[in-house]
This record gives C-alpha cells, structure tokens and sequence, in this order.
C-alpha cells in the first residue's frame, strides 16, 4: 500500500498545487476585476488601483496563482504568495483577535502554510517547472561521439 502511495505522490502533488493555484488566482481576479463576487463587502466591486496594501496582495494572488496553477517558477512564486499570506495575517487579521476562528485569518494561514510546502516540495506533476527541466536536460546531454570506422 506504501508503495503505491508514494509512486502516486508526485500526481498528488501536482493536483494539490493545480487546486491551491486556482484558489489563490481567484480571489486576485475577484479583487482586480471584480468577478466571482468581487472584494468582500463591496457588491462585486474591486480594489482600486495602487492601494497599500490590498492591490498590491492581490497582484501577487493574479500573478502568484497563475504561475503555481501552471507550475512554473513554482518555487519563487509560491515563496512570495506565502510572504503575502503572512503579513495578511499578521498585520491585518492577528491583531484582531489571537486565534484563525476569531480573526477572520483562517484562508491567509491556510495560503500561507499551503504555499510554504509547495516552496519545499516543488510542482510536482502536470507543471511547466518539469517540461522545462527535462528540455534543458536533454539539451545539455553530450552528443554521442562519432565510431571510428
């Protein structure tokens, strides 16, 4: 059972990282372009443009989402979401109230620990990270030299 658990692994991991990418996308489209309900609170409104430090988390939740939903750069991108999570939480929601429950910071402590793993763990399968890794690889594999006849 171990073993097959661990040579699916790699699957897992690349769903896990498709999933959390998707998540995080959407809430930065949902904050710039006011879809999927907009900014909480608002009625579908969005963040306006240069705000500190709304606008600026939710570029990095477009742009960081995108890139770990794809798998590429996945470690730097999901490095600098985990960041953004949290200071998100701790200077946004923590001073509220100690604990996630009270403060209303469970999804920025999830995101953060979330993409923490991913930075430790890479993309997994299905990313763009591997394709290019296996490129690059075969391109600086010798050539195979010429048999004297």
């Amino acid at each position: 059972m171990t073993g097959r658990l661990n040579s699916a692994q790699p699957y897992a991991l690349g769903l896990y990282r498709i999933v959390v990418g998707l998540l995080f996308l959407c809430h930065g489209a949902a904050s710039l372009f006011g879809v999927l309900g907009g900014v909480s609170g608002t009625d579908g409104g969005t963040i306006e443009a240069g705000t500190w430090p709304g606008w600026y988390a939710a570029v990095i939740q477009l742009v960081g989402g995108g890139l770990v939903l794809l798998g590429l750069g996945t470690r730097v991108a999901a490095f600098i979401a985990a960041g953004s999570m949290a200071y998100a939480y701790f200077k946004v929601h923590q001073p509220m109230a100690l604990w996630p429950m009270e403060n209303g910071g469970e999804a920025a402590a999830m995101f953060s620990w979330a993409f923490l793993l991913l930075v430790f763990t890479g993309s997994g399968a299905f990313g763009l990270d591997r394709l290019f890794a296996k490129r690059s690889a075969e391109e600086r594999k010798p050539a195979a030299e010429p048999v004297a006849v």
